[in-house]
């Protein structure tokens, strides 16, 4: 039987043996531990939270911004167990083929692995994110009684389906600690410490593995837990904070030999009312406005660029959604009725939706995570953020947002009017996924990144990386169900590594 332990009450000192630590209580460590449940493997899990909010070990996220604007460090992210999907949205939807391939004119694109590596974990993604049948973009098959997808002309732009996470008792999304808190208390040879907030990963005088873990509570105990093996599993940002500031072995920090940890960090913008669709006869299934329940799983449709254009036009991942009806102003009026006219359709029952979009940036490893002189509670330096996003990756929603106008157009059922032109028109209306993504990215060569195909600490034997911290790309679909397909794989290989 699995324990829960509250670390504050572990006498300072202690020193706990394992054959492997997660760190970190999230969504990765969570289905991992469930994963290895059936093996004999001694599991800890170590999460710096307890089972609800606290203020205090929420503090510890805080650190400063310089560059452009972005979200608040600490409000960002969740410190308790379950981590950040104590407030995700529940979106699911897996990356497309084309996000894991190098493009050449794409610097730095290019996974080690493909996604064919990883389908076969997705059915047991799903399942863990409660996300009911795997339906996606065959949902319009079954939700035709709603409604049939929007009819655009030919051309690179397509509806598509995310998925939404609902537990089994109704609520939207999945709670990964309450949810499988129970569950975790039944698994054998695996003891979670709550309050638990590790502090340092401590190499062996070698600098080629991971010797011990040092941990600590806010209310100032201190041990140690040695492992065989570690999954460090706390989210890009506090990632990067741990591998930066373990630097007592090699001074650049664990897995930093070449100045890659902490760089390339990356998160979904969001823009609000990015433009304004106008359907000529007013009719909208009700699944681009709003999730549905179709044939056991709950959709929503958006527009996105097909891999085929992508390429074509080397434009960026991006999911176009409907978010509510719109009011047009006197020109926006003039021009659907001389459109209508040109195209001598009938607008008059026409109807304006404003659209958000879900949009890819590339790949900066000036856009990074450094240690700050500042520290938190427990003596840690803070993470500081330097945050950029390029004119250029507007410019290439602009270009997807162009041709879903032309596509209309042609079909002539429709039109788009673009709300953003210039930076800071696209700033103003600007929002983030809190999709944290990069600062540890994976990469076939140690120069270009921090983990290997694995997702092992190219300079470590026995540390790894989980979570979206490793994507060296982007895409535009949520990460949850990705990068829990990452850590499946990862459980199955710890199988083979740790028996």
């Amino acid at each position: 039987m699995a324990a829960f332990i509250d670390a504050r009450t572990v006498p300072s000192g202690t020193v706990i043996d394992a054959d492997l630590v997660l760190i970190g209580g999230g969504p990765v460590s969570i289905s991992m531990a469930l994963a290895l449940a059936n093996t004999r493997l001694r599991v800890v899990l170590l999460e710096s939270g307890g089972m609800t909010f606290e203020a205090k070990t929420q503090a510890l996220y805080e650190g400063p911004k310089t560059g452009a604007p972005y979200l608040t460090l600490e409000a960002s992210r969740l410190r308790y167990l379950g981590g950040s999907s104590n407030h995700w949205g529940g979106w699911c939807r897996p990356l497309d083929a084309i996000d894991f391939e190098a493009r050449s004119w794409l610097a730095y694109s290019g996974w080690p692995i493909t996604k064919k590596d990883i389908d076969r974990y997705f059915v047991k993604a799903h399942s863990l994110c409660e996300a009911g049948t795997l339906l996606y973009d065959r949902a319009a098959d079954y939700a035709a009684a709603l409604g049939a997808p929007v009819p655009l002309a030919s051309g690179g732009v397509t509806t598509r389906f995310f998925q939404f996470s609902k537990t089994r008792d109704g609520i939207l999304p999945t709670h990964f600690g309450e949810r499988y808190a129970p569950e975790l208390k039944k698994v054998p040879h695996l003891s979670v410490y709550l309050q638990a907030n590790v502090t340092r990963l401590g190499l062996d005088k070698s600098g080629s593995k991971i010797a011990e873990i040092d941990v600590a509570t806010l209310n100032g105990k201190k041990f140690k837990v040695r492992p065989k093996a570690a999954v460090l599993a706390t989210g890009a940002i506090e990632s990067a904070r741990l591998l930066l500031a373990s630097n007592d072995v090699r001074s650049a920090g664990v897995g930093n030999s070449h100045d890659m940890v902490g760089r390339f960090f990356a998160d979904h913008p969001t823009p609000r009312d990015s433009a304004t669709i106008i359907l000529f006869d007013g009719r909208l299934a009700p699944y681009y406005g709003a999730a549905q329940p179709v044939n056991g799983a709950i959709v929503r449709a958006g527009f996105f660029p097909s891999e085929a254009y992508r390429r074509a036009h080397d434009v960026m991942a991006s999911s176009v959604t409907v978010d509510s009806k719109a009011e047009l102003d006197d020109f926006g009026r003039a021009a659907v009725a001389a459109t209508a006219n040109a195209l001598d359709v009938n607008a008059s029952h026409a109807v304006a939706y404003s659209l958000g979009c879900g949009m890819e940036i590339t790949p900066d490893p000036e856009r990074r995570f450094t240690l700050d002189s500042e520290r938190d509670a427990l003596g840690m330096p803070k993470a500081k953020l330097h945050m950029k996003i390029a004119d250029a990756d507007f410019d290439r929603l602009r270009l997807t947002l162009k041709e879903l106008g032309r596509q209309l157009l042609a079909a002539r059922i429709g039109m788009i009017k673009l709300n953003q032109t210039g930076r800071a028109d696209w700033l103003a209306s600007l929002d983030w996924g809190n999709h944290h993504m990069g600062t540890a990215r994976m990469s076939a060569d140690p120069k270009t990144g921090v983990v290997d195909a694995n997702l092992k600490v190219h300079s470590v034997a026995n540390l790894y990386v989980a979570g979206s911290a490793v994507f060296p790309t982007y895409g535009a679909a949520n990460p949850t169900v990705n990068l829990l397909a990452l850590a499946l794989r990862l459980a199955d290989h710890l199988k083979g590594v740790l028996k």
